[in-house]
C-alpha cells in the first residue's frame, strides 16, 4: 500500500504540473526567444556585406603625421584638406559626411573622427574606416607584409598550462563541471516557488487532514520532491532542445567564441562530484522549503523566509573574486563547508578545478547529512503544521510533539 501511495503521489504531482498551460508557456518562452534571436542574427549576418557600396562614403582628412599618402586616401574615398576647422563645420552642417584629423603622433594621441549621424549602428562605419586607413598607411610604411600583419594584430600564441605535471584545458575544462552550477541556479529560480506552493496548497485548500489519513507525511513529502525533480529534468530538456536542433541542422549557428566542442575535456571525477553535490544541494533546498511551507500558514507569509534562504545560498556570488583567486582563504573555506553556502561555492570551485577530491568528499557528506536532517525536520513539521491553517507553527513545540 505504501509503495502504491508513493507512486500515486509522484505521478499525480508530476502530471498536475506538466499538464498546465502556464508550465509550457514558461518553459518554452525562453528557448523560443533564444531560437528567434539566433535565427534573426544568422539571417542578418548573412545578408550584410561589409564591402557594399551602401557603407562607402566620401570624407576629408588632415594628416599631421605624414603617414597617409594621397593615393591611399583616394582608395578609401578621402581627399586632403588644410583647414580642419572648416571641415568640422561642414560635417556639423551636414554638407560633408565625415572628417578625420590624424595627429602627428598616432601612437600617443587619438585620431579625431567627425561624422554625420546615420544611426546608432551605422555611425560605427566612421571609426572602422579611420582605423583601416591608419593601419593601411602603417603597413605601407613598413613595407614587409609579414611585419605589417604582426604590427596590426600581434603575434599568435599557443599556450599550454600545467597543473601538477598535467596539461589543463583552461576555460574549456570549466564547461562540463560548471553545468551543475547553472542547473542548481535554474532549479531554484524555476522550481523554488513551485515547491513552496505544493507544500502549502493542501493547507490552504483544507484537505491535508484527509490526505494524511491515507498516507504518511514522509510518503507525501518525498513523493512531491521526486515529482519536482522530474519536472526539473523535463524543463532542462525543453530548454536545451533548440540548441540541440541548431547544432544538428546548422552547426555554425550555435557556438562558444574561441572554443571548439572537441576542446572540452571530460573529467569523470569532477563531473561526478558536481552531480552528487548538485543532487544533495537540491534535496537540502527542498527540505528547507518543505519546513517553511509546514510552518507558515499562507504563501505570502512563506515568501519572506523563502527569499532569505535563497539570498543566503547565493551570498558567495558577492565574494566570487575571492573564491576564484584565493579559494583556500578563510572566507571561501567557510563558504565551502557551511551548508547554506556550500552548494554555490563548492560547485563553483569544482568547475574551476580548485576543489580537491577530499574537500569535495567532505562537502558531499555535509550536504548529505544536512539534506537528510532537513527532509526529516520538514516531514515532522508538516505532520503538525498541515492542520495549522491560520497561525504560524511553533517549531520547538511541533518537533517535540512529533517525536
Amino acid at each position: 500500500m505504501g509503495g502504491h501511495n508513493f507512486r500515486t503521489v509522484v505521478t499525480f504531482e508530476f502530471l498536475r504540473t506538466v499538464t498546465k498551460r502556464r508550465f509550457w508557456v514558461m518553459s518554452l518562452s525562453i528557448p523560443l526567444l533564444l531560437a528567434l534571436v539566433v535565427t534573426l542574427t544568422t539571417i542578418s549576418s548573412r545578408s550584410q556585406n561589409p564591402t557594399a557600396t551602401s557603407t562607402a562614403f566620401a570624407f576629408q582628412y588632415h594628416d599631421a603625421s605624414g603617414l597617409v599618402t594621397s593615393q591611399l586616401a583616394r582608395a578609401f574615398g578621402g581627399t586632403p584638406t588644410t583647414d580642419p576647422a572648416a571641415a568640422v563645420a561642414a560635417v556639423r552642417a551636414g554638407t560633408l559626411p565625415a572628417f578625420f584629423d590624424i595627429p602627428a603622433d598616432v601612437g600617443r594621441a587619438p585620431v579625431q573622427v567627425y561624422g554625420e549621424d546615420v544611426g546608432l549602428i551605422g555611425n560605427s562605419r566612421y571609426d572602422s574606416v579611420a582605423q583601416a586607413l591608419v593601419r593601411a598607411a602603417v603597413a605601407q610604411k613598413i613595407g614587409d607584409p609579414r611585419l605589417a600583419r604582426l604590427a596590426a594584430s600581434g603575434a599568435q600564441l599557443s599556450s599550454t598550462i600545467y597543473n601538477k605535471g598535467v596539461a589543463v584545458s583552461g576555460f574549456a575544462s570549466v564547461v562540463m563541471p560548471g553545468i551543475f552550477l547553472v542547473l542548481f541556479y535554474l532549479s531554484i529560480v524555476m522550481l523554488g516557488q513551485q515547491m513552496l506552493n505544493v507544500t502549502l496548497e493542501e493547507k490552504q485548500n483544507r484537505v491535508s487532514e484527509m490526505i494524511l489519513t491515507t498516507m504518511s507525511p514522509t510518503t507525501l513529502i518525498i513523493g512531491k520532491v521526486i515529482a519536482l525533480v522530474g519536472v526539473g529534468i523535463l524543463q532542462a530538456l525543453v530548454f536545451s532542445l533548440p540548441v540541440l536542433i541548431a547544432r544538428l541542422v546548422a552547426p555554425g549557428a550555435v557556438h562558444i567564441p574561441g572554443l571548439s566542442l572537441s576542446d572540452i575535456p571530460i573529467d569523470p571525477l569532477r563531473i561526478g562530484f558536481g552531480f552528487v553535490i548538485f543532487l544533495f544541494s537540491f534535496a537540502m533546498f527542498a527540505g528547507f522549503l518543505v519546513a517553511i511551507g509546514a510552518v507558515m500558514p499562507t504563501i505570502r507569509d512563506a515568501s519572506g523566509a523563502f527569499s532569505a534562504v535563497v539570498v543566503t545560498m547565493f551570498v558567495p556570488l558577492y565574494a566570487v573574486q575571492l573564491v576564484v583567486n584565493e579559494p583556500h582563504a578563510l572566507l571561501p573555506t567557510v563558504f565551502t563547508y557551511f551548508p547554506l553556502t556550500a552548494p554555490v561555492t563548492a560547485l563553483l570551485r569544482n568547475a574551476l578545478g580548485t576543489l580537491s577530491w577530499y574537500e569535495a568528499a567532505i562537502v558531499v557528506v555535509v550536504l548529505a547529512v544536512m539534506s537528510t536532517v532537513m527532509l526529516r525536520v520538514g516531514v515532522r513539521l508538516f505532520q503538525t503544521g498541515s492542520i495549522s491553517y491560520t497561525s504560524r507553527v511553533n517549531i520547538r513545540e511541533a518537533l517535540r510533539r512529533s517525536r
